[in-house]
Protein backbone atom coordinates (compact mmCIF):
# COMPACT_ATOMS: atom_id res chain seq x y z
CA UNK A 1 0.00 0.00 0.00
CA UNK A 2 1.29 3.44 -0.93
CA UNK A 3 2.16 5.88 1.84
CA UNK A 4 -0.60 8.24 0.68
CA UNK A 5 -3.13 5.45 1.19
CA UNK A 6 -1.76 4.75 4.67
CA UNK A 7 -2.13 8.40 5.60
CA UNK A 8 -5.54 9.01 3.98
CA UNK A 9 -8.26 10.09 6.39
CA UNK A 10 -11.03 8.34 4.50
CA UNK A 11 -10.80 4.57 3.97
CA UNK A 12 -12.21 5.19 0.49
CA UNK A 13 -8.89 6.70 -0.53
CA UNK A 14 -6.92 4.54 1.89
CA UNK A 15 -7.70 0.91 2.64
CA UNK A 16 -10.25 0.61 -0.18
CA UNK A 17 -8.51 2.74 -2.82
CA UNK A 18 -8.06 -0.19 -5.19
CA UNK A 19 -11.82 -0.84 -5.07
CA UNK A 20 -12.87 2.77 -5.69
CA UNK A 21 -10.14 4.17 -7.97
CA UNK A 22 -12.35 4.10 -11.09
CA UNK A 23 -14.73 6.61 -9.49
CA UNK A 24 -12.02 9.28 -9.46
CA UNK A 25 -12.81 9.92 -13.13
CA UNK A 26 -16.20 11.29 -12.06
CA UNK A 27 -15.90 12.58 -8.51
CA UNK A 28 -12.33 13.66 -7.80
CA UNK A 29 -11.42 17.36 -7.80
CA UNK A 30 -9.62 16.74 -11.08
CA UNK A 31 -12.81 15.26 -12.55
CA UNK A 32 -14.92 18.23 -11.44
CA UNK A 33 -12.46 20.63 -13.06
CA UNK A 34 -12.37 18.54 -16.25
CA UNK A 35 -16.17 18.48 -16.54
CA UNK A 36 -16.28 22.24 -15.99
CA UNK A 37 -13.76 22.71 -18.79
CA UNK A 38 -15.83 20.40 -20.99
CA UNK A 39 -19.02 22.42 -20.47
CA UNK A 40 -17.24 25.74 -21.04
CA UNK A 41 -15.64 24.53 -24.28
CA UNK A 42 -18.87 22.99 -25.57
CA UNK A 43 -20.72 26.23 -24.82
CA UNK A 44 -18.04 28.21 -26.67
CA UNK A 45 -18.43 25.90 -29.67
CA UNK A 46 -22.22 26.15 -29.41
CA UNK A 47 -22.11 29.96 -29.61
CA UNK A 48 -19.85 29.68 -32.65
CA UNK A 49 -22.26 27.20 -34.25
CA UNK A 50 -25.09 29.67 -33.59
CA UNK A 51 -23.05 32.29 -35.48
CA UNK A 52 -22.37 34.67 -32.65
CA UNK A 53 -18.80 34.70 -33.94
CA UNK A 54 -16.72 32.89 -36.52
CA UNK A 55 -14.50 30.02 -35.37
CA UNK A 56 -12.36 28.29 -37.95
CA UNK A 57 -11.52 24.61 -37.87
CA UNK A 58 -7.88 24.95 -36.74
CA UNK A 59 -8.48 26.69 -33.37
CA UNK A 60 -11.58 24.55 -32.84
CA UNK A 61 -9.48 21.43 -33.24
CA UNK A 62 -6.82 22.88 -30.94
CA UNK A 63 -9.39 23.36 -28.17
CA UNK A 64 -10.90 19.94 -28.86
CA UNK A 65 -7.47 18.33 -28.57
CA UNK A 66 -6.82 20.21 -25.32
CA UNK A 67 -10.10 18.91 -23.98
CA UNK A 68 -9.43 15.33 -25.02
CA UNK A 69 -5.93 15.44 -23.51
CA UNK A 70 -6.88 17.37 -20.39
CA UNK A 71 -4.47 16.25 -17.69
CA UNK A 72 -3.93 16.38 -13.95
CA UNK A 73 -1.24 18.98 -14.69
CA UNK A 74 -3.85 21.14 -16.45
CA UNK A 75 -6.12 20.82 -13.44
CA UNK A 76 -3.22 21.72 -11.16
CA UNK A 77 -2.61 24.88 -13.20
CA UNK A 78 -6.27 25.81 -12.75
CA UNK A 79 -5.90 25.27 -8.99
CA UNK A 80 -2.94 27.67 -9.05
CA UNK A 81 -5.07 30.26 -10.84
CA UNK A 82 -7.73 29.72 -8.17
CA UNK A 83 -5.25 30.81 -5.51
CA UNK A 84 -5.43 34.26 -7.10
CA UNK A 85 -9.09 34.36 -8.08
CA UNK A 86 -10.36 32.61 -4.94
CA UNK A 87 -13.12 31.35 -7.26
CA UNK A 88 -12.94 27.90 -8.81
CA UNK A 89 -15.05 28.49 -11.91
CA UNK A 90 -13.43 31.84 -12.67
CA UNK A 91 -10.10 30.04 -12.62
CA UNK A 92 -11.43 27.68 -15.30
CA UNK A 93 -12.49 30.66 -17.38
CA UNK A 94 -9.02 32.23 -17.12
CA UNK A 95 -7.41 28.91 -18.04
CA UNK A 96 -9.51 28.70 -21.18
CA UNK A 97 -8.70 32.27 -22.12
CA UNK A 98 -5.03 31.25 -21.95
CA UNK A 99 -5.86 28.35 -24.25
CA UNK A 100 -7.62 30.74 -26.62
CA UNK A 101 -4.47 32.86 -26.79
CA UNK A 102 -2.41 29.73 -27.53
CA UNK A 103 -4.84 28.77 -30.30
CA UNK A 104 -4.53 32.21 -31.87
CA UNK A 105 -8.07 33.32 -31.10
CA UNK A 106 -7.39 35.76 -28.28
CA UNK A 107 -9.80 38.18 -29.93
CA UNK A 108 -12.61 35.69 -29.22
CA UNK A 109 -11.81 34.87 -25.62
CA UNK A 110 -14.53 37.10 -24.13
CA UNK A 111 -17.04 34.67 -25.63
CA UNK A 112 -15.78 32.12 -23.13
CA UNK A 113 -18.27 32.00 -20.23
CA UNK A 114 -20.43 34.56 -22.06
CA UNK A 115 -23.45 35.62 -20.02
CA UNK A 116 -22.99 32.79 -17.53
CA UNK A 117 -22.76 32.48 -13.79
CA UNK A 118 -20.66 29.79 -12.14
CA UNK A 119 -23.71 27.68 -11.39
CA UNK A 120 -24.49 27.39 -15.10
CA UNK A 121 -21.23 25.47 -15.24
CA UNK A 122 -21.50 23.60 -11.93
CA UNK A 123 -25.14 22.64 -12.44
CA UNK A 124 -24.33 21.13 -15.83
CA UNK A 125 -20.87 19.72 -15.09
CA UNK A 126 -21.94 17.91 -11.92
CA UNK A 127 -25.11 16.28 -13.32
CA UNK A 128 -23.12 15.30 -16.41
CA UNK A 129 -20.41 13.64 -14.32
CA UNK A 130 -23.12 12.04 -12.19
CA UNK A 131 -24.88 10.74 -15.32
CA UNK A 132 -21.65 9.26 -16.65
CA UNK A 133 -20.84 7.66 -13.30
CA UNK A 134 -24.29 6.10 -13.10
CA UNK A 135 -24.22 4.85 -16.70
CA UNK A 136 -20.62 3.66 -16.82
CA UNK A 137 -20.00 2.47 -13.25
CA UNK A 138 -23.00 2.15 -10.96
CA UNK A 139 -25.72 0.65 -13.17
CA UNK A 140 -23.44 -1.89 -14.90
CA UNK A 141 -22.15 -3.02 -11.50
CA UNK A 142 -25.67 -3.26 -10.08
CA UNK A 143 -26.99 -5.20 -13.07
CA UNK A 144 -23.99 -7.52 -12.90
CA UNK A 145 -24.72 -8.14 -9.22
CA UNK A 146 -28.40 -8.72 -10.00
CA UNK A 147 -27.40 -11.24 -12.68
CA UNK A 148 -25.17 -13.02 -10.17
CA UNK A 149 -28.10 -13.37 -7.78
CA UNK A 150 -30.29 -14.59 -10.64
CA UNK A 151 -27.73 -17.23 -11.61
CA UNK A 152 -27.75 -18.59 -8.04
CA UNK A 153 -31.55 -18.51 -8.03
CA UNK A 154 -31.56 -20.54 -11.21
CA UNK A 155 -28.94 -22.95 -9.88
CA UNK A 156 -30.94 -23.57 -6.70
CA UNK A 157 -34.35 -23.35 -8.31
CA UNK A 158 -35.50 -26.80 -7.18
CA UNK A 159 -34.06 -26.81 -3.66
CA UNK A 160 -36.90 -26.99 -1.09
CA UNK A 161 -36.29 -24.99 2.06
CA UNK A 162 -38.12 -24.27 5.29
CA UNK A 163 -39.47 -20.73 5.35
CA UNK A 164 -39.42 -18.68 8.52
CA UNK A 165 -41.87 -15.94 9.34
CA UNK A 166 -41.38 -14.09 12.63
CA UNK A 167 -38.34 -16.35 12.99
CA UNK A 168 -40.61 -19.39 13.30
CA UNK A 169 -40.99 -22.36 10.97
CA UNK A 170 -43.50 -21.56 8.22
CA UNK A 171 -44.83 -23.04 4.97
CA UNK A 172 -41.86 -24.36 2.96
CA UNK A 173 -40.49 -22.49 -0.01
CA UNK A 174 -37.69 -22.95 -2.51
CA UNK A 175 -34.27 -21.41 -2.16
CA UNK A 176 -34.20 -20.19 -5.75
CA UNK A 177 -37.51 -18.40 -5.35
CA UNK A 178 -36.30 -16.61 -2.23
CA UNK A 179 -33.36 -15.25 -4.21
CA UNK A 180 -35.70 -14.27 -7.04
CA UNK A 181 -37.45 -12.00 -4.55
CA UNK A 182 -34.29 -9.87 -4.54
CA UNK A 183 -33.85 -10.10 -8.30
CA UNK A 184 -37.36 -8.76 -8.82
CA UNK A 185 -36.98 -6.01 -6.23
CA UNK A 186 -33.75 -4.82 -7.83
CA UNK A 187 -35.32 -4.95 -11.30
CA UNK A 188 -38.21 -2.76 -10.18
CA UNK A 189 -35.92 -0.20 -8.60
CA UNK A 190 -33.64 -0.09 -11.63
CA UNK A 191 -36.70 0.68 -13.75
CA UNK A 192 -37.69 3.49 -11.39
CA UNK A 193 -34.14 4.84 -11.35
CA UNK A 194 -34.03 4.91 -15.15
CA UNK A 195 -37.16 7.11 -15.24
CA UNK A 196 -35.54 9.93 -13.25
CA UNK A 197 -34.07 12.70 -15.43
CA UNK A 198 -30.56 14.08 -15.15
CA UNK A 199 -31.59 17.66 -14.55
CA UNK A 200 -29.52 20.76 -15.15
CA UNK A 201 -29.72 24.51 -14.63
CA UNK A 202 -28.57 26.88 -17.35
CA UNK A 203 -29.96 30.41 -17.40
CA UNK A 204 -27.59 33.04 -16.07
CA UNK A 205 -27.20 34.70 -12.69
CA UNK A 206 -30.74 34.11 -11.39
CA UNK A 207 -32.15 31.84 -14.08
CA UNK A 208 -33.65 34.47 -16.37
CA UNK A 209 -30.93 34.86 -19.06
CA UNK A 210 -30.65 38.50 -17.95
CA UNK A 211 -27.17 39.10 -19.37
CA UNK A 212 -27.84 37.09 -22.51
CA UNK A 213 -31.08 38.93 -23.25
CA UNK A 214 -29.73 42.43 -22.62
CA UNK A 215 -26.89 41.77 -25.07
CA UNK A 216 -28.98 40.01 -27.75
CA UNK A 217 -32.68 40.71 -27.15
CA UNK A 218 -33.76 39.23 -30.48
CA UNK A 219 -32.36 35.79 -29.69
CA UNK A 220 -34.62 33.09 -28.23
CA UNK A 221 -32.38 32.30 -25.28
CA UNK A 222 -34.76 29.83 -23.70
CA UNK A 223 -34.74 27.73 -26.87
CA UNK A 224 -30.97 28.10 -27.20
CA UNK A 225 -30.44 27.09 -23.57
CA UNK A 226 -32.65 24.05 -24.03
CA UNK A 227 -30.84 23.09 -27.21
CA UNK A 228 -27.39 23.36 -25.64
CA UNK A 229 -28.24 21.46 -22.46
CA UNK A 230 -30.39 18.78 -24.01
CA UNK A 231 -28.77 18.19 -27.42
CA UNK A 232 -25.12 18.98 -26.71
CA UNK A 233 -24.82 17.78 -23.11
CA UNK A 234 -27.61 15.18 -23.04
CA UNK A 235 -29.19 16.56 -19.86
CA UNK A 236 -32.67 17.94 -19.16
CA UNK A 237 -32.82 21.68 -18.61
CA UNK A 238 -35.16 22.94 -15.89
CA UNK A 239 -37.17 25.88 -17.22
CA UNK A 240 -37.77 27.94 -14.07
CA UNK A 241 -34.80 28.13 -11.71
CA UNK A 242 -33.07 30.38 -9.27
CA UNK A 243 -29.29 30.69 -9.48
CA UNK A 244 -29.06 26.95 -8.88
CA UNK A 245 -30.75 23.78 -10.06
CA UNK A 246 -33.64 22.50 -7.98
CA UNK A 247 -31.75 19.30 -7.06
CA UNK A 248 -35.08 17.49 -6.85
CA UNK A 249 -34.12 15.05 -9.59
CA UNK A 250 -30.71 14.20 -8.17
CA UNK A 251 -32.36 13.90 -4.74
CA UNK A 252 -34.68 11.33 -6.31
CA UNK A 253 -31.58 9.52 -7.57
CA UNK A 254 -30.16 9.52 -4.06
CA UNK A 255 -33.41 8.15 -2.65
CA UNK A 256 -33.47 5.47 -5.35
CA UNK A 257 -29.92 4.43 -4.45
CA UNK A 258 -30.95 4.28 -0.81
CA UNK A 259 -33.89 1.97 -1.59
CA UNK A 260 -31.62 -0.29 -3.62
CA UNK A 261 -29.12 -0.30 -0.75
CA UNK A 262 -31.90 -1.31 1.65
CA UNK A 263 -32.79 -4.25 -0.60
CA UNK A 264 -29.16 -5.35 -0.58
CA UNK A 265 -28.88 -4.91 3.20
CA UNK A 266 -31.92 -7.19 3.45
CA UNK A 267 -30.13 -9.71 1.21
CA UNK A 268 -26.93 -9.50 3.27
CA UNK A 269 -28.80 -10.17 6.49
CA UNK A 270 -30.73 -13.09 5.01
CA UNK A 271 -27.61 -14.75 3.62
CA UNK A 272 -25.79 -14.06 6.90
CA UNK A 273 -28.63 -15.81 8.74
CA UNK A 274 -28.65 -18.79 6.36
CA UNK A 275 -24.91 -19.15 6.96
CA UNK A 276 -25.49 -19.08 10.72
CA UNK A 277 -28.11 -21.82 10.23
CA UNK A 278 -25.53 -23.87 8.32
CA UNK A 279 -27.57 -23.74 5.10
CA UNK A 280 -24.42 -22.45 3.43
CA UNK A 281 -20.79 -23.24 3.94
CA UNK A 282 -18.15 -20.84 2.63
CA UNK A 283 -15.14 -21.55 0.45
CA UNK A 284 -11.88 -21.08 2.28
CA UNK A 285 -8.59 -19.77 0.98
CA UNK A 286 -5.21 -21.10 2.03
CA UNK A 287 -3.51 -18.75 4.47
CA UNK A 288 -6.65 -16.89 5.53
CA UNK A 289 -7.83 -16.84 9.15
CA UNK A 290 -11.34 -16.27 10.45
CA UNK A 291 -10.43 -15.29 13.98
CA UNK A 292 -7.27 -14.27 15.83
CA UNK A 293 -8.25 -16.69 18.61
CA UNK A 294 -10.57 -19.36 17.18
CA UNK A 295 -8.93 -21.36 14.37
CA UNK A 296 -12.14 -23.05 13.22
CA UNK A 297 -14.05 -19.92 12.24
CA UNK A 298 -15.10 -18.96 8.71
CA UNK A 299 -16.94 -15.70 9.26
CA UNK A 300 -19.43 -14.17 6.78
CA UNK A 301 -17.25 -11.05 6.60
CA UNK A 302 -18.09 -10.17 3.00
CA UNK A 303 -21.78 -9.78 3.79
CA UNK A 304 -20.94 -7.86 6.96
CA UNK A 305 -18.60 -5.54 5.05
CA UNK A 306 -21.25 -4.97 2.39
CA UNK A 307 -23.91 -4.23 4.99
CA UNK A 308 -21.66 -1.75 6.78
CA UNK A 309 -20.74 0.11 3.61
CA UNK A 310 -24.34 0.20 2.38
CA UNK A 311 -25.32 1.69 5.73
CA UNK A 312 -22.60 4.34 5.44
CA UNK A 313 -23.83 5.19 1.95
CA UNK A 314 -27.42 5.48 3.15
CA UNK A 315 -26.50 7.89 5.94
CA UNK A 316 -24.85 10.19 3.39
CA UNK A 317 -27.59 9.76 0.78
CA UNK A 318 -30.19 10.68 3.38
CA UNK A 319 -28.43 13.97 4.07
CA UNK A 320 -27.82 14.70 0.39
CA UNK A 321 -31.44 14.14 -0.64
CA UNK A 322 -32.76 16.08 2.34
CA UNK A 323 -30.40 19.03 2.16
CA UNK A 324 -29.79 19.83 -1.49
CA UNK A 325 -33.37 20.78 -2.51
CA UNK A 326 -33.39 23.47 0.21
CA UNK A 327 -31.71 26.82 -0.50
CA UNK A 328 -32.43 30.28 0.90
CA UNK A 329 -34.18 32.58 -1.59
CA UNK A 330 -32.38 32.53 -4.96
CA UNK A 331 -29.33 30.68 -3.63
CA UNK A 332 -27.05 30.11 -0.67
CA UNK A 333 -23.67 28.39 -0.80
CA UNK A 334 -24.43 25.29 1.27
CA UNK A 335 -25.01 23.20 -1.84
CA UNK A 336 -21.45 23.81 -3.05
CA UNK A 337 -19.60 21.92 -0.33
CA UNK A 338 -22.27 19.25 -0.10
CA UNK A 339 -22.15 18.49 -3.84
CA UNK A 340 -18.44 17.77 -3.57
CA UNK A 341 -19.35 14.70 -1.53
CA UNK A 342 -21.76 12.96 -3.90
CA UNK A 343 -19.07 10.49 -4.90
CA UNK A 344 -18.56 9.33 -1.30
CA UNK A 345 -21.75 7.25 -1.00
CA UNK A 346 -21.17 5.86 -4.50
CA UNK A 347 -17.71 4.72 -3.37
CA UNK A 348 -19.17 2.97 -0.32
CA UNK A 349 -21.73 1.32 -2.60
CA UNK A 350 -18.99 0.16 -4.96
CA UNK A 351 -17.08 -1.38 -2.06
CA UNK A 352 -20.30 -3.10 -0.95
CA UNK A 353 -21.02 -4.47 -4.43
CA UNK A 354 -17.58 -6.02 -4.63
CA UNK A 355 -17.91 -7.54 -1.17
CA UNK A 356 -21.33 -8.93 -2.00
CA UNK A 357 -20.12 -10.48 -5.24
CA UNK A 358 -17.19 -12.03 -3.42
CA UNK A 359 -19.43 -13.37 -0.65
CA UNK A 360 -21.94 -14.86 -3.06
CA UNK A 361 -19.15 -16.54 -5.04
CA UNK A 362 -17.94 -18.28 -1.85
CA UNK A 363 -21.28 -19.87 -0.94
CA UNK A 364 -21.45 -23.66 -0.88
CA UNK A 365 -24.94 -25.10 -0.54
CA UNK A 366 -25.31 -27.44 2.44
CA UNK A 367 -28.38 -29.28 1.20
CA UNK A 368 -28.18 -31.85 3.99
CA UNK A 369 -28.73 -29.16 6.64
CA UNK A 370 -31.66 -27.73 4.69
CA UNK A 371 -33.27 -31.17 4.35
CA UNK A 372 -32.71 -31.91 8.02
CA UNK A 373 -34.43 -28.67 8.99
CA UNK A 374 -37.40 -29.59 6.83
CA UNK A 375 -37.60 -33.07 8.34
CA UNK A 376 -37.51 -31.62 11.85
CA UNK A 377 -40.50 -29.37 11.15
CA UNK A 378 -43.41 -31.56 10.14
CA UNK A 379 -45.98 -29.20 11.73
CA UNK A 380 -45.63 -26.99 8.64
CA UNK A 381 -47.76 -29.45 6.65
CA UNK A 382 -50.69 -28.72 8.97
CA UNK A 383 -51.73 -25.85 6.71
CA UNK A 384 -51.85 -28.18 3.73
CA UNK A 385 -53.85 -30.83 5.56
CA UNK A 386 -56.45 -28.44 6.96
CA UNK A 387 -56.87 -26.75 3.56
CA UNK A 388 -57.61 -30.05 1.82
CA UNK A 389 -60.02 -30.98 4.63
CA UNK A 390 -61.77 -27.64 4.09
CA UNK A 391 -62.06 -28.56 0.42
CA UNK A 392 -63.77 -31.78 1.50
CA UNK A 393 -66.08 -29.88 3.88
CA UNK A 394 -64.61 -31.69 6.88
CA UNK A 395 -65.85 -30.06 10.14
CA UNK A 396 -63.46 -27.66 11.94
CA UNK A 397 -60.21 -28.80 10.28
CA UNK A 398 -58.24 -25.72 11.30
CA UNK A 399 -59.09 -26.20 14.95
CA UNK A 400 -58.24 -29.89 14.81
CA UNK A 401 -54.77 -29.21 13.35
CA UNK A 402 -54.24 -26.35 15.76
CA UNK A 403 -54.91 -28.63 18.73
CA UNK A 404 -52.53 -31.18 17.30
CA UNK A 405 -49.59 -28.95 16.41
CA UNK A 406 -49.57 -25.55 18.08
CA UNK A 407 -46.86 -25.23 20.71
CA UNK A 408 -46.24 -28.95 20.94
CA UNK A 409 -42.73 -30.21 21.73
CA UNK A 410 -42.38 -32.93 19.14
CA UNK A 411 -44.48 -33.35 16.02
CA UNK A 412 -42.90 -35.66 13.46
CA UNK A 413 -43.97 -37.61 10.42
CA UNK A 414 -45.31 -40.44 12.57
CA UNK A 415 -47.49 -38.06 14.61
CA UNK A 416 -48.92 -36.43 11.50
CA UNK A 417 -49.67 -39.76 9.84
CA UNK A 418 -51.33 -41.10 12.99
CA UNK A 419 -53.54 -38.03 13.03
CA UNK A 420 -54.46 -38.53 9.36
CA UNK A 421 -55.22 -42.20 10.00
CA UNK A 422 -57.58 -41.24 12.81
CA UNK A 423 -59.71 -39.01 10.58
CA UNK A 424 -63.06 -40.27 9.37
CA UNK A 425 -62.28 -39.82 5.70
CA UNK A 426 -61.81 -42.09 2.68
CA UNK A 427 -58.69 -44.15 2.15
CA UNK A 428 -57.97 -42.21 -1.04
CA UNK A 429 -58.06 -38.92 0.85
CA UNK A 430 -55.80 -40.34 3.58
CA UNK A 431 -53.35 -41.39 0.89
CA UNK A 432 -53.44 -37.87 -0.61
CA UNK A 433 -52.75 -36.30 2.78
CA UNK A 434 -49.94 -38.70 3.66
CA UNK A 435 -48.19 -37.85 0.41
CA UNK A 436 -47.62 -34.31 1.67
CA UNK A 437 -44.17 -33.70 3.17
CA UNK A 438 -42.29 -30.57 4.22
CA UNK A 439 -40.03 -31.06 1.20
CA UNK A 440 -42.79 -31.18 -1.42
CA UNK A 441 -45.20 -28.66 0.09
CA UNK A 442 -43.54 -25.73 -1.67
CA UNK A 443 -46.28 -24.26 -3.85
CA UNK A 444 -45.67 -22.84 -7.31
CA UNK A 445 -43.81 -19.88 -8.74
CA UNK A 446 -43.65 -18.14 -12.12
CA UNK A 447 -41.08 -19.48 -14.55
CA UNK A 448 -37.69 -17.84 -14.49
Amino acid sequence: MELTQLTAISPIDGRYRSKTASLADYFAEYALIKYRVLVEVEYFFFLADQRFFKLTSKPRQALRTMLENFSVEDAQHIKQLEQTTNHDVKAVEYFLKEQADKAGIGHLKEWIHFGLTSQDINNTAIPLSWKHAMEHEYLPALINLQNGIYNLANQWKAVPMLARTHGQAASPTRLGKELMVFVERLHNQIELFASIPYAAKFGGATGNFNAHYIAFPKKNWVALGNQFVEETLGLQRMQFTTQIEHYDAIAAHFDALKRINNILIDLCRDIWTYISMDYFKQKTKKGEVGSSAMPHKVNPIDFENAEGNLGMANALLEHLSGKLPISRLQRDLTDSTVLRNIGVPVAHIQIAFQSLEKGLSKLILNEAAIQEDLENNWPVVAEAIQTILRRENYPNPYEALKDLTRGKQKIDKKTIHQFIQSLKISAALKKELKAITPANYTGINPNY
